[in-house]
């Protein structure tokens, strides 16, 4: 079996699944530049077959699938035309793949979408495959028949984080750390500014021991305060430095498809604070019962949730700590391959 994905941006997430798929055949990527907003650095394992985009051109590219002869093609949406044009010569004789983890929102870009899609995409792609039921919601309406649709596209290195977790939780339970930690790109619609001025005039309101530490780097100029704490970008593999030191997990998202951070953080023991754009908070967060939801965008409601954390007693803390990671197996790197093999399995 050889499976082949045409794929954008790679994250240690994605090859974490990957390495897991290998046990059952040849897995071949081909990769967009490492993002130097997300410097990651990878480490491939052998049996993995990886291909840097950059270095074909389309026609050689298209040589490259050709030797490879794939039993099946996952690839990354439809905004690289290059892939496309390939994965539609391989339409009809395997399954071919759409990702997708766009929401529906049912404004007048997507209503056209979809009108084309159905005329277009279902050509291409026999199947697709989305990370939750929102983003199912859409690809129905791009024409896909709902026995062609998987969901859990995105999983977190569930193996990593339950290391984490089984390591730390002991800790927690002598000690929980009253501090919030925020990961993500320092853009505006990280929402991190929002997060900022919140924790900010919550400090000023009521004077307490929190803090808040901020993973990431971007065009916003990052905020001075005595209890906010900087660390600019950190590889996955130096995040456990920083989750034994913090208590909850707060993304405050303007625009957030999935977040597979929320995932990781859950993982890990977290209590989520997750704003109402953030699309794994579907899967990963029952308000009131491991975090907390708030309106994306909205300070005084960030403010609220924030609020209603720092309130609780650590023993609620931790219960809310232990149900994020319960829910957080409900996807993992073994269901994300189950899903590749059903694909399969139902061509066959």
């Amino acid at each position: 079996m050889k499976i082949l994905f045409l794929y954008t941006e790679i994250a240690e997430y994605f090859l974490a699944c990957c390495n897991k798929l290998a046990a059952h055949g040849e897995v071949h990527i081909v990769r967009w530049p490492v993002n130097k907003e997300a410097p990651f650095r990878f480490t491939f394992d052998s049996n993995l077959k990886v291909y840097n985009k950059n270095d074909y051109t389309p026609d050689t590219l298209k040589n490259l699938v050709d030797s490879i002869n794939p039993n099946l093609i996952v690839c990354s949406g439809w905004i690289d035309k290059d892939y496309l044009r390939i994965t539609r010569t391989y339409s009809g004789k395997i399954p071919t793949v759409m990702t997708c983890d766009t929401h529906w929102r049912g404004d007048l870009k997507q209503q056209l979408a979809t009108f084309l899609g159905r005329i277009y995409l279902t050509r291409i792609f026999s199947h697709a495959w989305v990370p939750g039921q929102i983003q199912r919601e859409y690809v129905l309406r791009l024409g896909f028949k709902p026995d062609r649709i998987e969901t859990g596209f995105y999983s977190c290195d569930l193996d990593y984080f339950e290391s984490v977790y089984r390591q730390q939780f002991p800790a927690k339970k002598q000690a929980f750390p009253r501090r919030f930690v925020f990961v993500g790109r320092y853009y505006e619609f990280k929402g991190v500014k929002e997060l900022w001025q919140a924790f900010i005039e919550l400090q000023q309101e009521t004077p307490n021991n929190w803090e808040l530490w901020c993973l990431g780097v971007g065009d916003i100029e990052p905020v001075k305060h005595e209890k906010i704490r900087h660390f600019g970008f950190v590889q996955p593999g130096d995040l456990h430095e920083i989750t034994a030191q913090t208590g909850v997990f707060i993304l405050p998202s303007r625009f957030e498809p999935w977040g597979v951070v929320a995932h990781e953080f859950a993982a890990s023991g977290f209590p989520l604070v997750l704003s109402d754009s953030v699309g794994a908070a579907e899967q990963f967060l029952t308000d009131g019962e491991n975090g907390y939801r708030f309106d994306s965008g909205q300070v005084n409601s960030l403010k609220d949730a924030m609020k209603r954390i720092m309130n609780l007693t650590d023993d609620a803390l931790l219960l809310m700590a232990e149900k994020s990671h319960k829910k957080a197996q409900q996807i993992t790197p073994q269901t994300w391959v189950g899903n590749v093999l059903h694909i399969l399995e139902k061509h066959a």
